[in-house]
């Protein structure tokens, strides 16, 4: 079980399967249409709401941003400190994960060019719902829909490069546990407000683990040494 948690090809599969399973199914409408009233063409939360979207938005993203600054700069300048040289491979796998990971989904986002839910007629928008494989109607060509996979999450899941910083199977289980109750809080906040489908929030949790396995080949590859089973 351990082993296929972590088989990069294994994640791939799976992450293929979801696509497929979200671009040929309804799942995605089914699931939001819990979330949005027709009558009074409003959602679940309001998303000009400012405590929630402090915590859930504004002020994770600032939170996300200090934690990678702090872990670079204990990188750069405390790396001679015994848990720093330590931990350092973790380290790095955590700070690389934390910038590549939204890099990678932004630009993906950039170039699917598909609507968020709110954008959508079914839910009070003004487009037609775009599947991934499809193409916008040409005159709506200009526009640039940049909902598909999620962004604001990626951060979030980005944290799921911590389980290479901790050792202890406790701590392990502990993080992935707080982890993804994290990027989830942010990803339902999201889907509650009509920015995201389920399937958006799915595809870059997954997305998200391929390119943390990725970089810890690449760490490991530099070290000249291979992935451990037991890291």
């Amino acid at each position: 079980m351990k082993d296929r948690l972590f088989s990069l090809t294994t994640i791939i599969m799976i992450l293929v399967a979801v696509v497929m399973l979200f671009e040929l199914s309804d799942l995605d409408a089914y699931v939001q249409q819990y979330l949005y009233n027709a009558e009074s063409n409003s959602w679940l939360i309001d998303r000009d709401e400012p405590i929630l979207h402090f915590i859930l938005y504004s002020g994770i993203k600032k939170l996300f941003i200090m934690i990678v600054l702090m872990l670079l700069f204990l990188i750069i300048f405390f790396r001679k400190v015994s848990w720093v040289k330590d931990n350092l491979k973790g380290l790095i796998i955590v700070v690389m994960s934390c910038f590549v990971i939204p890099l990678t989904v932004g630009a993906i986002k950039g170039s699917t060019n598909m609507p968020c839910p709110n954008q959508i007629v079914e839910f009070g928008g003004d487009y037609t719902k775009i599947g991934l494989f499809e193409k916008a109607d040409q005159s709506k060509d200009e526009i640039n829909f940049k909902c598909y996979p999620a962004g604001h999450a990626s951060g979030g899941f980005a944290l799921l490069s911590l389980l290479f910083l901790f050792k202890s199977s406790g701590s392990k289980r502990v993080t992935l546990i707080s982890v993804l109750a994290l990027s989830w809080s942010i990803a339902t906040y999201k889907m509650f407000i009509g920015d995201h489908f389920l399937s958006h929030t799915i595809v870059t949790m997954l997305l998200s683990w391929i390119i943390v396995l990725i970089i810890v080949r690449f760490v490991n590859y530099t070290e000249g040494r291979y992935f451990t089973k037991d890291i």
